[in-house]
């Protein structure tokens, strides 16, 4: 990875400030997703306080906080290390994206202090517009939708986009094909309150009867659903063992 001192940048327009929060979000994405074992043992636990961070080249490095006080950019979660193994490596994961969103977001708007109100909320429509690194890592949206044999309608997380009626999420920038999006919305309902489907909440499907349910409903998590082989609702579970 290379050195941080070198990745200062003073974006100062809001094109600018969300290309440089781009950048971050795809450098930590890279070592929570396709280079996670790199960025698992460089979280030595035996090791100082580490901070990973993501730079505006797109790259990522775990490394020492900055000396200075105040630094010159606000700084990430601190101690990320001594984490890890005292968690399940998945929670450990989602932690640590939940801490680099809050990161690059007050990054965006340390450079962003000087925007008036309308650049701040255009700042803000661009930047929830991108799945957050929490989404990615949890499963509860990717980055990219996958078209797949194992794409099934029994895959955990949501509903499966093709068997359901629901729309196939895309990373875009066009609010207009995103309105799309949510008005070809199926009537899949929760099997536990009745609800129907939304795209930003976490759903399950029962291996038994094949309904989908709220994870909240039936309280399981995204992280619990990781390490289940199979899953049974309440109901499917009571009658399992009657």
């Amino acid at each position: 990875m290379e050195d941080g001192s070198i990745q200062h940048t003073n974006p100062r327009t809001v094109e600018d400030i969300f290309k440089d929060y781009k950048a971050r979000h795809a450098g930590l994405l890279k070592a929570l997703t396709s280079e996670v074992e790199a960025f698992y043992q460089s979280c030595d636990p035996d090791k100082d306080n580490l901070c990973l961070y993501g730079y505006p080249n797109g790259k990522w490095e775990v490394n020492l906080p900055a000396e200075e006080i105040p630094p010159e950019l606000p700084e990430p979660a601190l101690g990320i290390n001594f984490a890890r193994d005292g968690m399940q490596r998945q929670d450990w994961l989602s932690l640590v994206a939940v801490h680099s969103d809050a990161w690059i977001l007050s990054v965006a708007y340390y450079f962003g202090a000087r925007l008036d109100k309308t650049e701040r909320k255009q700042l803000f429509n661009l930047i929830n517009d991108l799945p957050t690194l929490f989404d990615i890592v949890t499963g509860r949206r990717a980055l990219k939708e996958k078209s797949s044999a194992n794409n099934s309608s029994k895959n955990k997380g949501k509903p499966d986009p093709l068997s359901q009626g629901l729309p196939i999420a895309k990373e875009t920038d066009n609010d207009s094909e995103d309105d799309e999006d949510d008005d070809e919305h199926s009537e899949a309902t929760c099997g536990s309150c009745g609800k129907k489907y939304t795209a930003d909440e976490f759903w399950i499907c029962c291996d038994s009867c094949e309904r989908w349910f709220h994870g909240k409903c039936v309280k399981v998590t995204p992280a619990r659903a990781e390490h289940l082989k199979q899953y049974k609702c309440p109901s499917c579970s009571k009658r399992a063992r009657t």
